[in-house]
């Protein structure tokens, strides 16, 4: 039995059975449960990515997610999309890349951030109605292996591949 107190004050109980019976806890948990966790998440490899890049497979989009550490190189034709934007962002972010076969998010380690924003756009995109029961066919969604630090290590170098590399930033 739950007991609390009422605007006037006085005490008030219920069963547990008559909150079972209830409706509510599963339309509110159908409505605003995601179907995404950090679990759902998939990842692709700087040699995927770089391949990607280097056949100009249409229909990618790489978002760079740093903030300040974005200075001293980033992927050829990403779209810096800082972390502290995404509150706001984010719903513009799914509306523009609707049409894109693969988003690919990355940080500087895609420990944290990267991953972060990939799951924020996915539930954005599942909350717009964009997706289909957890999944969506038509847009795969990824995350950097090892970020932007394993990327220069193999391609920071590679002008096809990266622009405004400073290689002393990273040594």
């Amino acid at each position: 039995m739950l007991c609390w107190r009422a605007f006037s004050g006085q005490p008030r109980s219920l069963l547990l059975s008559q909150i079972a019976t209830t409706s509510f806890p599963r339309t509110f948990a159908a409505n605003n449960m995601s179907s995404y966790s950090i679990g759902s998440l998939k990842y692709i490899s700087r040699d995927q990515l770089a391949d990607y890049i280097r056949t100009k497979k249409p229909g990618v989009s790489v978002i760079d997610v740093r903030d300040s550490d974005y200075i001293g190189g980033h992927i050829m034709g990403c779209q810096n999309v800082p972390v502290h934007t995404h509150d706001f962002k984010m719903p513009e972010l799914a509306r523009t890349l609707a049409d894109q076969e693969a988003v690919i998010f990355h940080c500087s380690l895609s420990q944290q951030r990267g991953p972060k924003s990939a799951l924020n756009y996915l539930r954005e995109r599942e909350r717009m109605g964009m997706t289909k029961d957890g999944g969506d066919e038509k847009q795969k969604v990824y995350v950097l292996e090892g970020g932007f630090s394993k990327w220069q290590e193999a391609y920071g170098e590679d002008k096809e591949l990266t622009e405004a590399y400073v290689k002393d930033l990273w040594e």
